[in-house]
């Protein structure tokens, strides 16, 4: 089956230079209108992935994201967002950039191409079959992902990936593929933009999903969140005031006492 790469495609507007700022705004976000179908029709994939993220989680593996510039600092966003979202440890979720941290604010050059280092950073990480690795890339064809993948195959260690092309290589490597297929740019192979709005909101849902199935939520409330600063530590109390239907100052007191939404409720209904 010939590969096509869509998310390189010509762009379905020309002349960008001579559009208005509210064309060009409105033709961007006329594009990203499709994105949500997109993923949509990728839904099945998902829930595939989803089931073994689940299963590894509640056996004691973590859920690694390799990828190199926009899909690497997306896996970092997710991961980075979990423990204070929903109290897991730092190590639960991680995620590797190609080119490493540094990689994160400023691209680093031909970090994409290499053959081997995604294997290595992997082993940095201690990586084992307890482990499931989501490569992400909008292309399907980065060298560095591919690669740690199919290590990872021949390790049998559980490999999924979220790209952008039908049936690109990446693929053809990864065990549970989810491809959502956003189609050309606005900008002509810009895939920071459809491609990455999708891989997002492929992220959101993976992780959101599989922390509820971990029990991380009560109701529609995030229990275990992290009260790292005044804006949560309110948002705390008033999940306390609404579960017990106690007073500000009682649930203020309960979250004092035991720094935790979750906590505070059990005890509070003691």
């Amino acid at each position: 089956m010939k590969f096509t790469k869509t998310t390189e495609q010509e762009s379905n507007y020309n002349n960008l230079e001579d559009m208005s700022i509210n064309e060009i705004v409105s033709s961007i976000n006329n594009e990203d209108k499709s994105v949500p179908l997109a993923v949509e029709k990728s839904i099945s994939q998902i829930e595939s992935v989803i089931i073994q993220v689940v299963s590894k989680l509640k056996t004691g593996g973590r859920l690694i994201y390799i990828g190199a510039g926009t899909s690497g600092r997306l896996g970092i966003l997710d991961a980075s967002e979990c423990p204070p979202t929903f109290g897991v440890q730092n190590n639960l979720i991680i995620g590797i950039i190609a080119g490493g941290d540094k990689a994160i604010r400023k691209a680093v050059e031909n970090a994409e191409d290499s053959t081997t280092q995604g294997w290595k950073d992997l082993l940095n990480v201690n990586i084992s079959e307890k482990d499931i690795v989501i490569g992400i890339a909008a292309s399907g064809t980065t060298p560095y992902v591919i690669h740690a993948l199919e290590i990872c195959n021949k390790h049998n260690i559980i490999t999924s990936c979220i790209t952008c092309n039908k049936d690109s290589p990446l693929s053809l490597t990864a065990k549970y593929p989810i491809e959502v297929i956003v189609g050309p740019e606005f900008l002509t192979g810009s895939s920071r933009m459809k491609a990455g709005t999708a891989q997002k909101l492929v992220l959101n849902m993976i992780t959101t999903t599989s922390m509820i199935q971990l029990g991380k939520v009560k109701g529609n409330k995030m229990v275990d969140m992290q009260l790292s600063n005044d804006k949560l530590v309110k948002r705390g109390i008033q999940m306390i005031m609404q579960e017990l239907n106690i007073a500000e100052s009682e649930a203020s007191k309960l979250l004092t006492k035991f720094k935790s939404v979750r906590k505070s409720i059990i005890h509070g209904r003691k």
